[in-house]
C-alpha cells in the first residue's frame, strides 16, 4: 500500500504538577512503568537516553504475535513544557509506520494539561486504529501514574562526578542517606544493576524500619532506578530514580517515586516523605561539601 497519513491529537488533564508530569513523561524508569497499554502487554527498554540527539529502543511483547520494535529519537527536548520525537515502528523485519510525536504540557490550576500530536504516516498497513489504542491506553496510564509520584530536586554546588560518586559508593551511601537524624545498618549492599542494598534505617527514638532497594538501570554519572521495598524480598511500595545533571559547576539531582497506589502516595504526602526526602537530599549536599 502507499503511505497513508494522518494526525491524532490526545489531550489530557491531570491532577498533578507540570513539573511532576514532565518527569514523569520524559524520565526512563517512569516510561518503563506507564507505557504498556495492558497487563497482557510487556514493554522492554533497550536503550533510553531522553535528551536531544538521545535515542529510545523499545520492544514491544504480546504473547501468540509478533514482537513491535520502536526505534525513537528525541529532537526538542525543553524542560518542563515541550518534547519532539521521530519514532519508526517495525515488526518481522517490515517497517509499519513513521510518526513525529510532539508533547506539551501546560499548567492547569493545581494540576497540568498534556497535549499528545501524533503526524502518523503508515507504510504497511493503516496504523491509525493502533494508534489511537495504544497511545490512548498508555496516556490513561501515564495519568494515574503521575497522580502518583513525588518529585523532589535539590542544586547542589559541586561537580556531578562528586555527586555520583557519593550515591554511587557501597561505603558513602550509608553515611549520609536518610532524613535527619537518621543512620543506616547494611547488611549487604551491590550498588551495579540487577544488585540491591539491603538495609534497616534506625530512628533517632529506636524504631527500626526494615528496606530493601533493589537496583535496575545504573547508568554512571547519569541516573539511577531502583525499586523500594518493604524489608528484604518485601511487598513493593513504589518505583524509583535520581537523576544527575550538571551545569555551571554544579549538579541537580531529581529524585522521583512512583508510589505503588494512590492511597500509598497519599499516606507518603501525609507523613511528610516530600520533606523528609529533602532532609536526605540536604545530607548528601553537606557529604558532598565536606569532601570537596
Amino acid at each position: 500500500m502507499s503511505a497513508r497519513f494522518e494526525t491524532l491529537t490526545f489531550e489530557r488533564r491531570v491532577a498533578a504538577p507540570a513539573a511532576t508530569l514532565w518527569q514523569v513523561w520524559t524520565a526512563p524508569a517512569a516510561r518503563a512503568v506507564w507505557s504498556a497499554p495492558s497487563p497482557t502487554v510487556t514493554v522492554d527498554y533497550l536503550e533510553a537516553d531522553p535528551g536531544v540527539g538521545g535515542r529510545e529502543i523499545s520492544i514491544c511483547r504480546v504473547d501468540g504475535q509478533p514482537d513491535i520494535r520502536c526505534d525513537a529519537g528525541w529532537l526538542v527536548v525543553q524542560p518542563p513544557q515541550r518534547s519532539v520525537t521521530c519514532e519508526v515502528v517495525s515488526s518481522d523485519g517490515v517497517t509499519r509506520s513513521a510518526a513525529l510525536v510532539t508533547a506539551e504540557v501546560t499548567p492547569l490550576g493545581d494540576g497540568s494539561h498534556l497535549t499528545v500530536t501524533v503526524q502518523l504516516s503508515s507504510l504497511a498497513e493503516d496504523m491509525a486504529a493502533g494508534y489511537r489504542q495504544g497511545f490512548g491506553t498508555g496516556l490513561d496510564n501515564l495519568v494515574a501514574v503521575a497522580e502518583r509520584t513525588m518529585i523532589l530536586q535539590r542544586v547542589i554546588r559541586a561537580p556531578r562526578n562528586l555527586v555520583w560518586g557519593a550515591w554511587a559508593n557501597a561505603e558513602s551511601l550509608p553515611q549520609w542517606w536518610g532524613p535527619e537524624g537518621f543512620s543506616c545498618r547494611t547488611n549487604r549492599i551491590d550498588l551495579r544493576s540487577g544488585g540491591d542494598w539491603v538495609f534497616d534505617m534506625i530512628a533517632p527514638d529506636g524504631t527500626v524500619f526494615p528496606n530493601h532497594h533493589r537496583y535496575g538501570e545504573v547508568r554512571a554519572e547519569d541516573r539511577i532506578a531502583y525499586a523500594l521495598l518493604w524489608g528484604e524480598n518485601g511487598p513493593r511500595h513504589a518505583d524509583a530514580w535520581a537523576s544527575f545533571d550538571e551545569a555551571d559547576g554544579a549538579t541537580t539531582v531529581t529524585l522521583g517515586m512512583i508510589f505503588s497506589t494512590a492511597a500509598a502516595f497519599r499516606a507518603a504526602r501525609g507523613f511528610g516523605a516530600a520533606d523528609l526526602g529533602q532532609q536526605t537530599l540536604g545530607k548528601l549536599a553537606r557529604f558532598v561539601g565536606a569532601r570537596q
